[in-house]
């Protein structure tokens, strides 16, 4: 019975790493300008065996339903070594024109195994951000308007205001040296709360970078607490 629980286990691992490794993602984001018809995302296989292939939008909340967004096409069979392009439609439904708004790409990839006793079959999701910029703002980037944030301490909480028209996606925060624990992002017009570093002191010097619409890292801002 242990020897049958090892080898479960084994086989779980190595069907965890072989999805992980069959479907990779062409970007960790999506921008989709407003004056756009549609946006593009690759989908590739590198591996010889097919997965199935299942696409769809979600708002903040994670519903799918009533979201001004298609993928098409939603779902298919990829086999190996190939790849094919998630096409995104925006299907016109009003959104905010002085801001961008955030919804969520989903791809689940569901590998294709001979059914055996004590195999698992383990389909990975994959979720990017897909934000949605309206054509009024296309004279900027976040990059160039990233030091209009505001931050402040309270107790053990780092807060930033945005009054910018951008989502500011952090790939780090730091107070006086310090990291700050997951940053995540702020949307814009709006304010988020982080929990200061273990240890850090509330006033001094914040620091962060943000990530750009092709995923790299930028440079680094400073501001005061």
């Amino acid at each position: 019975m242990k020897l049958k629980c090892i080898g479960l286990l084994v086989t779980l691992i190595m069907c965890a790493n072989a999805a992980r490794a069959g479907v990779v993602i062409g970007g960790t984001r999506l921008i989709y300008e407003g004056d756009k018809k549609e946006a593009s995302l690759n989908v590739s296989n590198p591996e010889r065996a097919p997965y199935l292939i299942q696409s769809w939008v979600e708002d903040g909340s994670g519903n799918a339903d009533n979201v001004p967004f298609l993928i098409t096409p939603p779902l298919f069979r990829l086999d190996g070594e190939q790849r094919n392009i998630l096409r995104v439609i925006y299907t016109g439904d009003a959104l905010p024109k002085d801001r961008e708004s955030l919804f969520w790409i989903n791809v689940k990839s569901i590998p294709s195994a001979p059914k055996k006793d004590n195999t698992l079959q383990i389909a990975v999701k994959t979720r990017i951000k897909l934000i949605f910029r309206p054509s009024g703002l296309k004279s900027e980037t976040p990059e160039d308007v990233t030091s209009q944030l505001q931050w402040k301490s309270q107790g053990k909480v780092l807060q930033v205001s945005n009054p910018t028209a951008y989502y500011m996606n952090f790939n780090s925060i730091m107070v006086n040296g310090v990291s700050v624990v997951d940053p995540t992002f702020v949307g814009p017009r709006s304010t988020a709360e982080f929990k200061l570093p273990s240890g850090g002191k509330p006033a001094g010097e914040v620091s962060w970078q943000i990530i750009s619409d092709y995923g790299a890292i930028g440079k680094i801002h400073q501001a005061s607490l």
